[in-house]
């Protein structure tokens, strides 16, 4: 069956593709950004649908029901674009021809740069599929929650509330798990495909790069250099290897903007298409619907569209373009974003993020009064600067980290001066700052590396100070500011917001074309040596920093490291249990003592690891007895076993203590006196 399954995939996968030729102008670039689309929004659409009918884990339903909101898209869109569609193959023999005659035609000096940069992203990209679909997936969290929601969804046949262990399951946006479960079930239960949307989110958001710069400085190798340089920025690849979710949300994010500038460049001021309009209101209510922290990107998503739509001529140009804006966004939101789960959360926690305990640690309302609140988000604002300013990547090696402890020690003496006090004030951090930042920390959640520190952000700098000239780059370089303080003044401060600034470094891309197009600072002119030998070191450096990023990262290692085995031979429950080494030995033997097919009632803390407790073949059932904050329910007739912590359930004769190392010390949280009963 799971061949059948397959081949209705990529029947699938082909009817998105005719139909977005259908939509999109004859452009790879907006094609694929089409499809990506076409592809995420059917596959939602149809997930809360057969949830509400609990088919959920119905195999033989996704294979088909996903063609029904593809058809009814297809259908509307055919009334809103009057064009022939264009031939997919054709086009992309023609686009063959052409990066052909661009490499041809460059120079020797970026025929070296292009060539050290698409050989890197080679590499990196072959080793990065691998590891995608031959290690298990193991971040924290998606052992707490993101999988775990996943796996009892999929055993319940429906996605509704249910009330997990951890709050994350029931709070988080479901839209990305409908992704998740099609690409599990339709590839037969294979495992790894939970990553495949996150893999594929990479390659988007760099194509919506690539685009974007296309509409912005019309010049190939400026887009290029663009697209290539945002692929290797460090904290984007840690995550094309993970179920994290903020890279689905960037490449939503620049799906968006793509939509955005298209179509301030599909004509006139009167003759605007507004087939982007509706991609766009499609695509901002996919985005909502994905993830909440999206709400930071409004005010910066705002100020674009300020630029790219709402700045006309005349009143009435304005309110023409209303017409189109309203009704698709209005569209989005209510058939994208709602049903996620947003209205369930204000039903069940009258908020429509969470439960208070979850506001009060991760966001605004840890500051307290508005003037704390002020002074904590300036420093936050300085933290994340400082923590920019690293050599992410090559610090994971001990020449690399020494090099980037001395190149800081000036921002360190910086610090000391001014009294800035950015490592002694804790009540708005969920970690406090440091400036030697633990490894896990910064090589788990990197930020961009040299090319950040070294590139973007002088960029972003001189664009806002409007030294630049460029009223797109004027308008970027605001959203981009606006992203960086909402981050900052949002939530406590937190080392691994790395995750969270590859939107930001999505915004920051877009800065690099300035380099091929401004008269000032443009290396394809002859000369201007010391600006070229500055590109070209930093382009260098960045390409080592993404290879020892993807290398040497701790949780999903290429080859031996660290002492660490290779990830492609590593027992899986090591592998997933890598955060929490403590637990190793007790989860290591509940999955040696509890049959595979077993049903097991959790009477867990809500930090612990749940997913690695489904089993090798993701088959165990588990129930959760503690959900969050409700308390220890009784124990179900049908469980076989009771897996549970001593601070959660008290051990009585008879039960196996599997026990914890206790002997170990930095832990990131400590595991708990875990024992197992025998219930049949």
């Amino acid at each position: 069956m799971t061949f059948f399954y397959l081949l209705t995939f990529a029947l699938f996968v082909v009817y998105i593709g005719n139909t977005a030729a259908g939509i999109s102008r004859r452009s790879l670039t907006e094609w694929l950004l089409v499809c990506f689309i076409l592809f995420a929004g059917s596959v939602i659409l149809t997930g809360y649908c057969l949830s509400a009918f609990y088919l959920t884990a119905t195999t033989p339903v996704w294979a088909f029901a996903v063609f029904l909101p593809l058809t009814v898209l297809r259908l509307v869109f055919g009334r809103l674009v009057d064009q022939p569609r264009w031939s997919v193959g054709s086009l992309l023999r023609e686009r063959r021809a052409t990066f052909g005659n661009w490499y041809r035609s460059l120079s020797l000096y970026f025929k070296v740069l292009f060539t050290t940069l698409l050989a890197t992203l080679s590499v990196i990209a072959i080793t990065n599929l691998l590891l995608v679909l031959l290690t298990p997936p193991n971040e924290w969290d998606s052992m707490t929650g993101h999988l775990n929601r996943v796996m009892q969804y999929i055993q319940r046949g429906s996605m509704r509330h249910f009330g997990g262990t951890n709050w994350n399951i029931d709070t988080y946006p479901k839209s990305v798990c409908t992704i998740q479960i099609y690409s599990f079930l339709i590839t037969g239960r294979f495992e790894n495909a939970f990553k495949l949307i996150h893999h594929l989110s990479y390659w988007m958001a760099i194509i919506a790069v690539f685009g974007i710069a296309q509409r912005i400085a019309r010049n190939l190798s400026a887009s290029f250099f663009a697209a290539l340089c945002y692929a290797l920025l460090p904290d984007f690849l840690m995550q094309a290897v993970t179920t994290e979710t903020d890279i689905v949300l960037t490449a939503y994010l620049g799906s968006f903007l793509y939509f955005l500038f298209a179509y301030r460049e599909s004509g006139t001021e009167t003759t605007r298409d507004a087939r982007y309009l509706y991609l766009a209101g499609i695509t901002f209510g996919i985005a909502y619907g994905h993830k909440v922290t999206f709400t930071l990107l409004l005010p910066s998503l705002f100020v674009l569209m300020i630029y790219t739509v709402f700045w006309a001529p005349t009143p009435s140009i304005f309110f023409q373009r209303l017409k189109h804006v309203v009704p698709a966004f209005i569209v989005g939101v209510c058939l994208w974003m709602l049903p996620t789960g947003y209205l369930k959360n204000i039903e069940v926690f009258g908020h429509p993020i969470g439960p208070p305990t979850a506001l009060k640690h991760q966001s605004v309302e840890r500051a307290g009064p508005l003037r704390n609140l002020l002074e904590q988000g300036s420093r936050n604002v300085i933290r994340y600067g400082y923590d920019h300013i690293n050599l992410d990547g090559l610090r994971n090696t001990q020449w690399g980290l020494d090099a980037n402890v001395i190149m800081r020690k000036p921002l360190v003496k910086l610090e000391e001066v001014t009294k800035m006090r950015l490592d002694e004030e804790t009540d708005f951090s969920i970690f406090p700052f440091v400036f030697s930042r633990r490894f896990e920390f910064y090589n788990a959640n990197p930020y961009w590396g040299i090319i950040g520190f070294g590139l973007i952000l002088p960029l972003v700098a001189l664009s806002l100070l409007g030294l630049l000239r460029s009223k797109a780059h004027f308008f970027l370089a605001g959203a981009f500011v606006l992203h960086f303080l909402a981050l900052s003044y949002s939530a406590p401060y937190d080392p691994f917001k790395g995750r969270y600034f590859i939107e930001t470094g999505l915004l920051g891309s877009l800065f690099l074309p300035i380099l091929f197009t401004n008269r000032w600072l443009n290396i394809v002119k002859p000369g201007r040596v010391m600006l070229k030998t500055y590109v070209g070191f930093v382009i260098i450096v960045g390409c080592l920093s993404a290879l020892f990023t993807v290398f040497l990262n701790e949780r999903c290692l290429p080859l031996p490291a660290y002492g660490r085995p290779s990830a492609f031979i590593a027992e899986r429950m090591y592998s997933q249990m890598m955060f929490r080494p403590d637990s190793y030995v007790p989860y290591k033997r509940f999955d040696t003592l509890v049959p595979e097919n077993a049903t097991v009632a959790l009477g867990t803390i809500n930090d612990d690891f749940e997913y690695p407790l489904y089993g090798k073949n993701l088959s165990r059932r588990l129930i959760v007895i503690n959900p969050f904050e409700k308390g220890v329910q009784p124990i179900p007739k049908e469980a076989d076993y009771l897996f549970f912590s001593k601070n959660v359930i008290k051990p009585q004769p008879g039960d196996v203590r599997l026990g914890t190392d206790t002997t170990m010390t930095h832990l990131i949280v400590p595991g708990e006196d875990y024992y197992l009963r025998k219930l049949k």
